[in-house]
């Protein structure tokens, strides 16, 4: 028998004349092509609007016809992805440094602390004209603005969610990362952030929906008399508002619900499904997150090289940042280094009491003794709101997180729920609230305050779903081989275990509603307007009227007031949580 004598019973090979192209690309490269393309023409046609000139705004001005939507949707959905990759990157940086450095963290955590207790209206008034002057004349400087706004309401919830899955590393994940030798670079990239990456997803999604919650004040920029609307879903919802036009309330409904549910398919689904694999915890016999955009991603040869390429960089930096053995301790050098840390503590205070002094003085001449304690009496009405809607909020949503994150396949359907509860603006149910405070005279003191835990109490839910999924297996057979049940069990083992991850939810959502105290305490519908008495309605009319003078002292007093209350009162429960109830 020759060679070329097939074998008995072996198929003859046949003949592909196009097979070739199999080997170049498969159906997932096709399919990975169209969205990637469809992704790059939705945004770049959204992007071109950022260049044109700054009169073209008022030439073309914002329609409520609902064939512009998908143009609208286009704008602002390029705006908060903007915003987010930057809230990403500042996490991965600031909150770093916070955990890793003692010195650095006693500096950076109390900013980051005030960072989230300005305003959306403190820093807008603060920097519009430092964005517009990047771009004069053109809409790029708006869009800078817009885009630092939205990043004001996403970054300070994913830097402290990093920052405390950095404080709570288990130590024998510390121990393996030294017994590998592993350098600063190769342990950030190989153990903490994998470590930190599930629940700061988590919390990305939270920012992402609590971006749409600003998205109207972020879009519709009005600073005294200086006004500029440019084109997005949330400057239709305010054109819509104005208008008392419903039913453009509804298609601005519509549109968010498929915005939201395009970038949880393509993004954040892909994603839970891919930090799975991070879970210090895998129980056997779970079904993993599932993803068709994960799938499409993993079996596209095309994305598969660009991840390669990646993981390359980041082994060539590993060999480029060397590993740095500290010296051993020195007696000496300790003395040394616990000078240091007084003298910058001595200087930071010196520098903060400056500042302090010359923006009193300022203030002192400019308003009065009796405007700061106006100012200050408001901020106590808000502050008992908050107080009281966080406690209602964490009663509610403590239970349910609990459930569901012991449950990662109830986790998966309400995920999408949760992002476009958590995106819904409170300005759409302005229309409700008024009508109800009018016809029922109820007292908007007291029935406004709902709409400022509207946005920020699903931080709660989210971060106590996170803490939930993540606790251990072995503690979870434990507690039911002993038969723990009821109060007991929430007692010895959920609350413990979801607490550091409550405590970062509430402190988050704790500043988010002092925030949105602005956009409750004073809420319009045409020419109806209702005001509760608070800080928040204090600060929106101090911007409405550009009263520079006012805005600084309403956001001074809150910042004031936010700041103590972490210090007095977060801040210890946290270190409280993360010293008695870290795994380790």
């Amino acid at each position: 028998m020759s060679d070329s004598t097939p074998e008995s019973g072996a198929a003859a090979p046949r003949f592909e004349p196009f097979g070739f192209l199999r080997d170049l690309a498969s159906r997932w490269d096709l399919a990975a092509f169209v969205v990637v393309i469809g992704l790059i023409a939705f945004l770049g046609n959204a992007a071109r609007g950022m260049f044109v000139p700054l009169a073209q705004l008022r030439v073309t001005p914002m329609s409520l016809d609902p064939y512009f939507l998908p143009m609208y949707a286009a704008r602002t959905t390029l705006r908060m992805l903007i915003a987010l990759f930057a809230s990403l990157v500042f996490t991965l940086t600031y909150a770093t440094w916070a955990a890793k450095s003692e010195r650095a963290g006693k500096l950076l955590v109390p900013i980051l602390d005030i960072l989230q207790s300005v305003p959306i209206f403190g820093f807008l008034s603060v920097t519009y004209v430092f964005f517009m002057s990047l771009a004069p004349g053109r809409v790029l400087g708006a869009e800078f603005a817009s885009i630092f706004l939205i990043f004001t309401s996403q970054a300070w919830n994913m830097a402290f969610s990093f920052y405390q899955s950095l404080r709570t590393i288990p130590t024998e994940l510390s121990e393996a990362a030294e017994s590998f030798r592993l350098s600063p670079w190769m342990r950030f990239w190989q153990l903490e952030v994998p470590f930190g990456l599930p629940a700061l997803i988590w919390n990305m999604m939270m920012s992402m929906s609590g971006g749409w919650f600003f998205v109207v004040a972020s879009e519709s920029i009005s600073v005294g008399r200086t006004s500029v609307t440019l084109p997005g879903v949330g400057s239709y919802i305010a054109l819509a508002i104005e208008q008392r036009n419903l039913k453009a309330i509804g298609w601005a409904i519509l549109t968010m619900f498929l915005v939201i549910l395009a970038y949880d398919q393509l993004l954040f689904r892909p994603l839970v499904a891919w930090v799975d694999r991070f879970r210090v915890e895998q129980e056997p016999g779970l079904r993993e997150p599932q993803s068709w955009a994960l799938t499409m991603m993993r079996r596209s040869r095309l994305i598969q090289a660009a991840r390669l390429a990646f993981h390359a960089t980041v082994l060539w930096t590993s060999r480029v940042v060397q590993r740095y053995d500290p010296p051993p301790p020195d007696p000496q050098g300790l003395r040394r280094s616990r000078g240091k840390d007084r003298i910058w503590v001595a200087l930071v205070a010196v520098l903060v009491l400056l500042g302090v002094w010359r923006l009193a003085a300022d203030l002192v001449s400019n308003t009065g003794l009796r405007e700061f304690l106006h100012v200050v009496t408001l901020a106590l009405l808000t502050m008992v709101r908050v107080f009281v809607l966080i406690g209602l909020a964490s009663l509610i949503w403590v239970p349910i997180g609990v459930w569901v994150g012991l449950r990662p396949r109830v986790a998966e359907y309400v995920q999408p729920i949760a992002q476009f509860m958590a995106a819904f603006p409170a300005n759409l149910l302005f229309p409700i609230a008024i009508y109800g405070i009018v016809v029922l005279k109820l007292k908007p003191d007291i029935w406004l305050s709902p709409l400022m835990i509207l946005g920020t109490q699903w931080y709660i839910l989210f971060n106590v779903i996170a803490g939930a999924a993540a606790l251990p297996t072995e503690l979870r057979y434990a507690s039911a081989n002993l038969g723990l049940r009821g109060w007991l069990w929430w007692r010895k083992v959920a609350l413990p275990g979801v607490l550091p991850y409550y405590v970062t939810g509430a402190i988050t959502a704790s500043g988010g509603s002092w925030n949105a105290a602005q956009v409750a305490e004073l809420v319009s519908w045409g020419h109806t307007t209702i005001e509760a008495r608070g800080l928040g309605s204090y600060i929106a009319d101090a911007t409405a009227a550009g009263n520079f003078h006012h805005i600084v002292l309403g956001v001074g007093v809150m910042s004031l007031f936010v700041v103590a209350l972490n210090r007095l009162f977060w801040r210890p429960l946290y270190y409280y949580a993360e010293r008695k109830f870290r795994l380790t």
